[in-house]
């Protein structure tokens, strides 16, 4: 759970999108999104509180983002009206605050791979949301989530037999369904028609909420800017351009210009490369319960894409 996916599709331009630049744009997603459970978790590793981090993060990313708007089409653009910043704030709480804040949160004791090995379910739960409408999915579609669930279940019981306490997994499975509860009803909310104006609202009510959060959690008290390492300040950076930026546009970019069905692959890509990432980098234990319960997870989540992909092609 990066950055917040846009809720409409954004205005496509006039220059045709080449296959070059849809592959860019998917090689950013995978990567940056991907790495950004490790940024986290370095951040949280350095002494950063983790919702005043991610609140800084957020919040930093929208005043640069609105200061590109503005400069590039005038203030205008980023008036919305009452209906409009509701629904902006709704999406903002649900997907940053609850679902990213939870990793942020969650991180602090589970390692940056198996966090990412969790919220890959993030599909399987949009499926179950999606029944609870009064959808029937393809038995193809039943197949993935019952095998995606139960990798979940041999991480969430496990704990990938990490460090990883019970209640940060409790944590982390909380926020990844608020991510897809606010995925799932994103569009039916009333948000702005240009989806880099709703990214923008979205991160200053999430990170606002953030921001609150923290101080009612005591983490200010826990601040001591003195003690807080480089790399911190660094991956917090990180962060910002390339997690809440970069990529954001990117994905804005593959949702005007490139089938879903494509898209789609982000969802069991970014935990293969979390996973890698933090074995490299931070030195995370890689243990047999999270290969297996990764390997299912993924296993499920491409069954369900491959079933949605051929349902949207009859």
């Amino acid at each position: 759970m990066a950055a917040s996916a846009p809720a409409v599709l954004p205005e496509t331009g006039a220059r045709p999108a080449s296959g070059a630049m849809i592959w860019t744009a998917l090689a950013v997603v995978y990567v940056v999104w991907g790495s950004t459970y490790l940024a986290i978790r370095v951040v949280v590793d350095a002494k950063i509180p983790p919702m005043l981090g991610m609140a800084t993060r957020f919040l930093t990313a929208a005043v640069l983002l609105a200061a590109a708007l503005s400069l590039k089409s005038g203030w205008r653009r980023l008036r919305i009206t009452r209906r409009e910043a509701l629904g902006a704030a709704t999406v903002g709480l649900l997907l940053l605050a609850f679902g990213n804040g939870a990793v942020a949160i969650a991180e602090q004791t589970v390692p940056s791979g198996l966090a990412a090995l969790l919220v890959a379910a993030v599909p399987l739960w949009l499926i179950l949301l999606r029944v609870g409408g009064g959808e029937r999915p393809r038995a193809l579609t039943w197949v993935g989530v019952l095998i995606g669930f139960g990798g979940a279940a041999l991480l969430s019981l496990s704990g990938g037999n990490t460090s990883a306490k019970p209640l940060s997994v409790a944590i982390l499975v909380v926020g990844t369904i608020s991510w897809a509860v606010g995925s799932r009803f994103a569009p039916r909310l009333g948000l702005p028609r240009d989806p880099l104006v709703t990214a923008l609202y979205e991160m200053v009510f999430g990170g606002t909420a953030m921001l609150l959060i923290g101080v009612l959690r005591g983490e200010p008290g826990r601040l001591q800017l003195g003690r807080i390492d480089g790399s911190g300040w660094f991956a917090l950076a990180y962060l910002v351009v390339f997690g809440s930026l970069l990529a954001y546009s990117a994905y804005s970019y593959l949702l005007a210009n490139a089938p879903i069905s494509l898209i789609g692959t982000y969802a069991y890509v970014n935990p293969a490369v979390a996973v890698l990432l933090g074995w490299l980098i931070l030195d995370e234990h890689i243990t047999w319960q999270i290969l297996l319960g990764g390997a299912v997870i993924i296993i499920g989540v491409a069954l369900v894409v491959t079933a949605e992909r051929r349902r949207s092609t009859t």
